[in-house]
């Protein structure tokens, strides 16, 4: 079966489920998108990857788990998204220690926020795109989102189960940049990850 590799579009949080993402990766050869609906440490640790300018205080469990590789001289090479089944996305983590190869079982958000952290590509099967992929033709930059494709993500996190919707997120439209940027700060000093990606986001749509 051939890989097909894949790069991160972006982070999609739902507007009427709190605590609801899903990540979109993109296949670099294509148009096609792979959206995984993930939790909402996953999606922090994943944004902050992402995000250069938001540096946590202490290391988050990804950033552990790479100090603690680092220092035992583990490389993650790869991480290969394998499996679907009943919509649930299994994957690979490929490590490389004295030139020995193994390879981890990992659930695909943990993988992914590693794969960031080591800088390591990301892969996935032609079959497993073939069954999963979407199409959605914009030209947005890679960490927005445009509304169509909040649209499709939207009806993809709530699925059928559209009774059980939560309040909307914290409305930041009213604030000024500097509020936000005073915001973001005290955010990522609590360590309110989830808050600070929310607040960078709404900055990022400003600039």
């Amino acid at each position: 079966m051939s890989l097909v590799k894949l790069t991160i579009k972006g982070i999609s949080y739902s507007q009427t489920q709190n605590g609801a993402y899903a990540l979109i990766l993109n296949e670099v050869d294509g148009e096609r998108k792979l959206p995984i609906v993930i939790g909402a440490f996953e999606a922090q640790s994943i944004a902050i990857a992402l995000e250069k300018e938001i540096t946590p205080p202490r290391p988050l469990t990804h950033d552990l788990f790479k100090n603690f590789a680092d220092r035992f001289e583990i490389v993650v090479k790869q991480v290969i998204i394998h499996k679907l089944v009943d919509g649930v996305f299994y994957s690979s983590i490929i490590c490389e220690r004295d030139k020995i190869e193994e390879i981890i079982d990992a659930r695909t958000s943990d993988a992914i926020a590693l794969a960031l952290r080591f800088k390591a590509p990301i892969f996935t099967y032609k079959n497993i795109l073939d069954k999963a992929g979407i199409y959605l033709k914009t030209s947005t930059s890679k960490k927005m989102l445009s509304k169509k494709e909040d649209a499709v993500i939207e009806n993809l996190i709530l699925g059928e189960d559209k009774e059980s919707v939560k309040p909307a997120s914290e409305d930041y439209s009213k604030l000024s940049l500097s509020e936000l940027n005073k915001m973001l700060n005290e955010a990522v000093k609590n360590e309110n990850y989830e808050k600070a990606a929310s607040v960078r986001d709404e900055i990022s749509k400003r600039q």
